[in-house]
């Protein structure tokens, strides 16, 4: 399949970023697959009626946070690119719809009007805002004593944790926020058959929910061993009404039905809107996911300062493709003494083959329309990932957080599933809140941020989604032993 870049641009491209590496051994693969490089693409084309046009010939430079400063960074740029990463690297059939997707967001985007119908239906529909709990139980478990008290005081310190519920969202958890952003576009485009990918299933719920409520015919792909992971989620997308397309090619998983949904949009695209369900994907869908799912972090900033008067010192997420990590840190990326803290997943450990863990272990390609982080052997072929998490089980990750990782403005970490498990456990017993196997993830790192942290310091965790879909799954992990 042709990409945006005709095969020997790439393949030059390449060349010059990669001393040694010919035209003949580019490292590709079909369609929205995998290509290995390394930094300085120094050309970026765009497909013009089956043929190239050069955009830009200025060497594309890995950011640094001596050139970043993000209060003069346009995120993304001319291009949809955040510094090296993002761009549009598509098939030539879709470039006219992201174009037009583009020009349509950032026309609508602006519109009084769109802005009252879209926050009126997360008011009144969602349930928006959703609330900053503390979680006096959690605070109390990571207290320790305080050293400069007397022995015999009780007196104990440590971090002050907040959990911003985007679990009592309707259909439970932040997926609904860009879905309903999405299709409010897709209205406006004229595009009446709504397709999406998903693994947890909260993004197709999500999806198949806000087209149930404007009546879109609703296409969800799933793979098939999520499918029978979150069997919950299935049923609950079809009583929606969504026609949900199993996938059994690769691992079955996240990966696989992004592809598949790709296909589907390549040879649909006059009639179909994608809803890319994360901040990854080409240009402009990164931007788009992360600012309509910017509403978490605006409301987070407003109630810290509601709840203790100044701005929190600690912002958790975890993060696969990272849409609910962006969605908390977008607001708050210029606020330079608030640190962001993103946890991926690392499945059986990061030294073996079986994690997620893409910004800890990955590096540097392109996959499904941008470059960013991914999981890729030396031919630049997509190592399969492992999570005990559907929604974390993907190889690669939104290329906004490549870029904060690359300047330092974010930290990323990894846990494994045995963690993210007893974080399960532990946080529904302390606060009688079951938290989704993604959102473990996030909340197992406090085993290891806490004792680090300074009395009263404001830790705000993103509670990304519920863990009702998760119970089966960590039945047949656990069974009685819990």
């Amino acid at each position: 399949m042709a990409t945006v870049e005709a095969p020997a641009l790439r393949a030059a491209a390449l060349a010059s970023a990669r001393p040694g590496l010919s035209a003949s051994s580019s490292r590709r693969t079909v369609g929205w697959q995998a290509v290995s490089h390394s930094a300085g693409f120094k050309k970026l084309a765009e497909s013009v009626r089956g043929t190239v046009k050069v955009r830009a010939v200025a060497e594309i430079k890995p950011a640094t946070a001596e050139s970043a400063k993000m209060k003069d960074v346009a995120r993304p740029d001319s291009f949809g690119r955040y510094g090296q990463f993002g761009g549009k690297y598509v098939p030539e059939t879709l470039m006219a719809a992201l174009d037009n997707l583009e020009k349509t967001y950032n026309e609508t985007i602006k519109d009084p009007a769109f802005q009252a119908e879209f926050n009126s239906i997360l008011k009144d529909y969602v349930g928006r805002e959703s609330p900053l709990y503390f979680a006096e139980r959690l605070t109390q478990h990571y207290s320790r004593p305080d050293p400069d008290a007397p022995a015999d005081s009780p007196r104990r310190i440590g971090p002050h944790i907040y959990l911003k519920r985007e679990d009592l969202n309707h259909t439970g958890a932040h997926k609904i926020n860009n879905a309903i952003g999405q299709v409010l576009l897709a209205k406006r485009i004229g595009k009446k058959r709504i397709i999406a990918e998903t693994g947890a299933g909260q993004h197709g719920v999500a999806t198949a929910t806000v087209c149930a409520r404007f009546g879109l015919d609703c296409i969800v792909y799933m793979g098939a061993e999520d499918m029978r992971r979150q069997a919950l989620n299935v049923f609950r997308m079809r009583l929606l009404g969504a026609e949900v397309r199993a996938v059994h090619s690769g691992t079955r998983t996240l990966k696989d039905a992004t592809s598949e949904a790709i296909r589907d949009w390549v040879t649909n695209v006059d009639t179909t809107h994608y809803i890319l369900g994360s901040a990854a994907g080409p240009h402009p869908y990164p931007m788009i996911v992360r600012d309509f799912q910017a509403i978490i972090g605006r409301e987070a900033k407003k109630q810290s300062f509601e709840k203790f008067g100044r701005l929190p010192d600690v912002l958790l997420a975890c993060v696969g493709g990272g849409s609910n990590a962006m969605g908390l840190f977008h607001d708050f990326v210029e606020d330079e003494g608030v640190r962001m803290i993103g946890v991926e997943a690392a499945g059986h450990g990061v030294h073996t083959d079986k994690h997620a863990a893409t910004l800890t272990a990955g590096e540097v390609g392109v996959l499904h329309g941008a470059m960013s982080y991914l999981l890729q052997d030396s031919d630049g072929q997509i190592i399969e990932p492992h999570s005990i998490s559907a929604g974390l089980d993907y190889p690669g990750v939104g290329p906004e957080h490549s870029f904060l990782k690359d300047i330092g403005r974010a930290e990323y970490f990894s846990v494994t599933d045995d963690e993210a498990l007893q974080a399960f456990k532990r946080v529904s017993r302390l606060e009688g809140i079951i938290p989704a196997l993604e959102t473990s993830h996030a909340l197992a790192y406090l085993e290891y941020l806490c004792p680090q942290l300074a009395d009263g310091t404001k830790v705000i965790v993103c509670f990304s989604g519920r863990g009702d879909k998760d119970v089966n799954t960590v039945i047949n992990l656990l069974g009685e032993d819990l």
